[in-house]
């Protein structure tokens, strides 16, 4: 349908701001002790390190910096956690707690694929490095 390709690039972007603020907020819970967490000692393997992934990684992905490779980089922590921490569980993660691990490291294998998008702060670095200093725009 016309009315969402048109809004596709706009709803693709809200994904990424979204999906990336939620995985700061998990990282800063853990990291500062936010939002009734505690928060874990530094350097702990591999739940600070894991946190400080989320921290970095979701405000990148939030902001559009690097998306790409920090989508792979929190996808690849997801599955990490999947399948070191949920899978001798239960092999479902309905089963063995790992939804969010799950669905975490699916969406963020989709903005590696997809990029950041519009509204992404590495595109207006692009945008404003591709201005002439006669203030036109290039052609092409």
């Amino acid at each position: 349908m016309k009315l969402f390709d048109r809004g596709r690039d706009h709803v693709l972007a809200l994904f990424r701001i979204v999906l990336g603020f939620l995985f700061f907020c998990q990282g800063a819970s853990t990291v500062f002790g936010l939002w009734g967490h505690h928060a874990t000692a530094v350097g702990t393997w591999p739940g600070w390190w894991a946190a400080l992934i989320q921290l970095l990684g979701g405000a990148a992905v939030t902001l559009g910096i690097g998306t790409r490779v920090a989508a792979v980089i929190c996808s690849g922590s997801m599955a990490f956690a999947y399948f070191t921490v949920h899978i001798g569980k239960a092999v479902l993660p309905i089963e063995n707690g790992g939804e969010q691990a799950a669905i975490f490291a699916w969406a963020f294998l989709l903005l590696a694929f997809t990029g950041g998008g519009h509204w992404a702060l590495t595109d207006l670095f692009r945008r404003t490095r591709a201005v002439p200093a006669t203030g036109t725009v290039a052609a092409g």
